[in-house]
């Protein structure tokens, strides 16, 4: 397998997470993301990934699959240990909504791109785009802290086993961290964290810093 992806993609980061906690590897092709020449927004990587985002994942038999929650999810169905889901339906639809809290609601708002028409459409400078992105970081997590606070049973996310949950919340409770937000005011998420950095699956493979 190949996968493209970015080191300070929180995207590739739940990627790179799955493939650890499943002893699983796939050739990395670096793409970069940021700024207007960036090559996720040229047309060799666009023929390859018509949304111009990471991660990506080409497969052993040449399938391309894009956005992280289906690469997952595939990942799941091909290499089913150690399971990334919980065992009962209403767990793994609680892990599911955790995961696309964190990846359509948070996440989506916040990409190199958004900044890019920001300023291009609003004339927003790099202050006006940082407290955008506080804005949604802040609301977003707030939610998560009491959608997991709701139903927590276990030490995780979702349950006494890292998984998808955990795996789509820690590389953005990382990334809040870096933009100042303590974690602190969300005790749930904060515990978790923790918890999550004694792994190495998941500490080895936070985003990057940004250069």
């Amino acid at each position: 397998m190949k996968l493209y992806q970015n080191e300070i993609s929180s995207a590739t980061s739940r990627v790179r997470i799955a493939l650890a906690l499943k002893g699983m590897t796939a050739e990395a092709l670096p793409v970069t993301i940021l700024g207007e020449e960036a090559e996720s927004r040229q047309a060799g990587y666009r023929s390859i990934n018509p949304q111009g985002l990471v991660p990506a994942l080409l497969t052993d038999s040449g399938v391309l699959i894009t956005q992280s929650l289906a690469i997952i999810e595939y990942l799941e169905e091909i290499q089913p240990e150690p399971p990334l889901l919980p065992e009962t339906a209403e767990s793994r639809a609680l892990a599911r909504s955790i995961a696309l809290a964190v990846a359509a609601e948070i996440h989506a708002l916040l990409p190199p791109r958004i900044g890019l028409h920001l300023r291009a459409a609003f004339q927003a400078d790099a202050d006006a785009i940082a407290a955008w992105s506080r804005h949604w970081v802040g609301e977003g997590m707030a939610a998560v802290e009491k959608m997991i606070a709701g139903r927590r049973e276990g030490i995780f996310a979702v349950g006494d086993r890292p998984g998808i949950a955990d795996i789509f919340l820690f590389p953005q409770a990382i990334s809040a961290r870096r933009m100042g937000f303590d974690l602190a005011q969300w005790p749930h998420i904060a515990e978790i964290i923790v918890r999550l950095e004694a792994i190495p699956a998941f500490q080895d493979n936070a985003p990057a810093l940004r250069r």
